[in-house]
């Protein structure tokens, strides 16, 4: 019994010590081993971001022109002489069109060159001041012209269509009537609603001509410039 009872002792022993030595073990490896976390007391919560230096596009500019109501600079002052000057130079007889109707005309985007050359890229446009308006068989819409921050002209332009399918082409043949029709507060092509100037163009760079409908047979007047080619298909001079 007696031995019995030493050897339970010595056991009792070993395992104390060796609970001991693994204890001081893992206490020197914890505090040999640099933490890889710092100390809750270390940690800082992160501030808000720093500001963007890109512009919010989401929110609305409160200083930008609502210019679908606005008057803002109509005739607050009158441009350059330089700007004027484009404006206000003569036609070019090559870039003056005529309508086999006999209705001359510039083309749509010679009134934007004008504007590129007088006030520079970006520095013109076109802003609807109303929804668009489609009818059975027009679509119309009203714009205002600014330039250089100022409103210029406003006027409605309007376009004919024949087909559903074909609104959004007239929508934006209507955008160039518009055009065309503010650039005349402007004075560009001026000279296109002149009884004597339409007179004497017609007479000097146009010919009328008496054409046949090849389908029809039909017959009628028609004008076309005389430096362009006769008249092609459907018609026949």
């Amino acid at each position: 019994m007696a031995f019995a009872a030493s050897r339970v002792s010595a056991r009792r022993l070993f395992a104390s010590f060796t609970r001991r030595n693994v204890l001081s073990a893992r206490a020197q490896t914890t505090a040999a081993t640099p933490s890889v976390f710092p100390p809750v007391g270390d940690l800082k919560v992160a501030s808000e971001s720093p500001p963007s230096t890109l512009p919010d596009l989401m929110l609305p500019d409160e200083t930008a022109t609502d210019w679908s109501k606005s008057y803002s600079g109509l005739s607050q002052q009158a441009f350059s002489k330089d700007i004027a000057d484009v404006l206000l130079a003569p036609l070019e007889p090559n870039d003056i069109e005529i309508k086999p109707d006999g209705l001359i005309y510039l083309p749509e985007i010679k009134y934007r060159r004008v504007l590129n050359r007088a006030f520079g890229p970006g520095a013109w446009g076109l802003a609807p001041r109303s929804e668009t308006n489609v009818g059975p068989k027009i679509v119309s819409r009203e714009y205002a012209l600014v330039c250089h921050g100022r409103l210029v002209a406003i006027s409605r332009g309007e376009q004919e269509y024949f087909d559903p399918s074909g609104i959004p082409t007239a929508t934006e043949a209507c955008k160039s009537n518009a055009l065309m029709r503010c650039c005349k507060d402007l004075g560009i092509a001026s000279e296109l609603w002149d009884p004597r100037f339409i007179r004497e163009f017609k007479a000097k760079y146009c010919v009328e001509i008496f054409a046949e409908h090849i389908p029809t047979k039909k017959k009628k007047k028609m004008w076309r410039r005389k430096d362009q080619p006769k008249l092609s298909y459907p018609y026949q001079e």
